[in-house]
């Protein structure tokens, strides 16, 4: 199979998937271009902060195109590449896609609110503190997982103590140097954003010419700082994100980030079409390879191995959290929602592309290691792809290198200031007794501390970073299985979402269904797994596994609970009966529309 012709034809259907299946959503879901959003009529300056189209969908994207897309399609490729094709293309237009719109456009309707405060709306308390408490350490995970894969690209290990050829080590000093600048310049920008009006063409060159800067600084002036060095910063970087006003640095950082991906899949497009040229872009990878591998059985390895690029439910979590609050124009919803998960499953296409035009240097497969011996992981194997391609047009293979080593750090780094942000929010709700959007905001007793931006980050974080030194690995295996669920609890709310406000939603229950089925299949699989090891293990392993099987039980019981509460309502609740929420007010937002305060009576 030629790789141009599998991206064309990717391109294509993920088109009409957008043009055609998102309009039609957005029509039948009644998105209205007159309507007031959260975001101008509730602007508070901090989480709420209207902004452009093109802003919000670089925080979406940026946000949700993390380490899933590059490392779960290639992983999944032991199953061959044809069905991850055929799952990412499916399972992002009518499963994924719908998942991120429907999330944000509720959210939208009822004043902001996250998915934690639509539960409790729709579902119960009781299903709201449940998930509240599932997404706080779904959130801990991640930010240990994505911290030890940012910080592992990163690090400097002297030849002598066993690390890598200095060639790669000057690409990781150079990228770790360019991550820590674009923290300064992010804010720098957005204090320019804000101070001049910056928009459209001025405020892309401003942007572009930043980023050029950036790489040359970095590429003068490499980093080289031990594993530990990195989780350091890492952390520090993510104390400030996830606890700064979002328009202060999540916002520019987000704007610039999506332009360096943006340019890393043209580059990507690029080059795999100048090795097609050059009769070196065959796909040699196996198409089928059976329905079992090492793995497991297709159904349900394969499904919850590709979560980003088909369906992720942490994807719900930034378009209710924090995207919600920044759309200024309910028409920019289905741009936003839609059209970003589309992208990230066309990066997923590249993904599965690309290693397999790699697969006759690379075990992709499942065994992790390159022929000649060197380690080699997914992430990896999609940098050195690109890399050879962009070198194929032309550009110098140290600054390609470098190039897709920050891009490949990028991709999670993006996602963990989000997921901090989140995480610090899931914290400040479960303690927050208002069913509101800005109850977390509360300054009156003991919310002064719990509902502290800082406060409830730092508590966030230590868990997090207490995993990344260790025992995270023990985790990691539920984590498909767990943002699944994730996006099956999502997928029954917003179907519960559409009954209560009369809008149509018999589109998601085949969803619904597959995705329960799916999850709760995996689970099981997982404490049987975990119950066979630790009949025969070592003391590490055995300690694993109970951590394992701790973790697995609370999810299928968590996912139960909320599951049965959420198919009850869908099947008694009345069509219609719990209107969308009239809209609520700030101070500031009734200022910038120009909306007089009701008068007290």
């Amino acid at each position: 199979m030629n790789g141009i012709v599998l991206m064309l034809v990717a391109a294509v259907v993920l088109a009409c998937g957008y043009l055609l299946y998102g309009r039609w959503l957005s029509n039948k879901w009644g998105v209205d271009a007159k309507a007031l959003t959260p975001a101008r009529r509730m602007e508070d300056g901090n989480s709420f902060s209207p902004a452009s189209a093109f802003t919000v969908f670089s925080h979406q994207f940026s946000s949700i195109c993390g380490a899933g897309p590059v490392t779960g399609t290639i992983v999944a490729m032991a199953f061959g590449w044809l069905p991850v094709v055929l799952w990412v293309l499916i399972g992002g237009i009518f499963f994924g896609a719908v998942h991120d719109f429907g999330a944000l456009y509720a959210s939208m309707k009822n004043n902001g609110k996250s998915l934690a405060q639509l539960i409790e709306k729709y579902i119960g308390k009781t299903g709201r503190r449940l998930f509240l408490i599932f997404s706080w350490l779904f959130c801990i995970i991640v930010i240990a997982a994505f911290t030890s894969m940012v910080c592992g690209t990163f690090k400097y290990t002297p030849a002598e103590a066993g690390g890598i050829d200095f060639a790669k080590s000057y690409a990781a000093g150079c990228a770790g140097t360019i991550s820590i600048l674009f923290t300064f310049v992010a804010i720098a920008f957005g204090w320019a954003q804000r101070k001049f009006n910056l928009d459209g063409a001025k405020e892309f060159v401003v942007a572009v010419v930043a980023i050029v800067l950036m790489f040359a600084v970095g590429m003068q002036f490499p980093l080289y700082l031990d594993l530990n060095q990195w989780i350091a910063v890492v952390m520090v970087y993510l104390v400030f994100a996830g606890a700064m006003p979002i328009q202060t640095l999540k916002q520019p950082r987000d704007y610039l980030t999506t332009i360096m991906m943006v340019v890393m899949i043209v580059c990507a497009v690029l080059g795999i079409v100048v090795l097609g040229v050059n009769g070196q872009a065959t796909i040699t990878a196996p198409v089928f390879t059976g329905f079992s591998t090492k793995s497991g059985m297709m159904f349900p390895v394969l499904f919850v191995s590709v979560a980003c690029g088909a369906l992720s439910g942490f994807h719900s979590l930034v378009s209710s959290s924090t995207s919600s609050k920044q759309v200024s124009n309910e028409t920019d919803a289905v741009k936003v929602g839609y059209g970003a998960m589309v992208l990230e499953s066309f990066v997923g296409v590249l993904a599965i592309i690309i290693a397999g035009i790699m697969f006759s240097d690379m075990n992709t497969a499942g065994t992790g290691a390159l022929n000649n011996g060197v380690a080699s992981t997914p992430f990896q194997i999609f940098a050195a792809g690109i890399a050879r391609g962009m070198q194929a047009f032309g550009v110098d293979g140290t600054v390609a290198t470098v190039f897709m080593t920050m891009n490949v750090s990028a991709l999670a780094l993006t996602s963990l200031d989000a997921v901090a942000r989140i995480a610090r929010t899931s914290f400040s709700e479960f303690f927050a007794k208002s069913n509101d959007a800005l109850a977390i905001e509360d300054k009156s007793g003991a919310m002064k501390v719990l509902g502290n931006p800082w406060f409830a980050t730092l508590v966030t974080l230590i868990p997090g970073l207490a995993l990344t030194f260790g025992g995270y690995l023990a985790i990691w295996p539920l984590f498909g299985a767990s943002n699944q669920l994730l996006g099956g609890m999502t997928m029954i709310t917003l179907a519960v979402f559409c009954k209560c406000t009369g809008r149509k939603g018999a589109m998601l229950y085949v969803p619904v269904a597959f995705l329960l089925c799916c999850t709760f299949t995996s689970l099981v699989q997982s404490i049987m797994g975990c119950v066979t090891a630790l009949s025969a293990g070592t003391a590490a392993s055995v300690f694993n596994s109970v951590l394992q099987l701790v973790f697995a039980i609370l999810l299928v019981v968590l996912g139960l609970i909320v599951a049965v509460n959420c198919l009850r309502e869908l099947f008694t609740k009345e069509s219609g009966s719990l209107p969308d929420e009239e809209p609520e007010w700030s101070e500031l937002g009734r200022k910038n529309c120009g909306v007089e305060a009701p008068e007290t009576k």
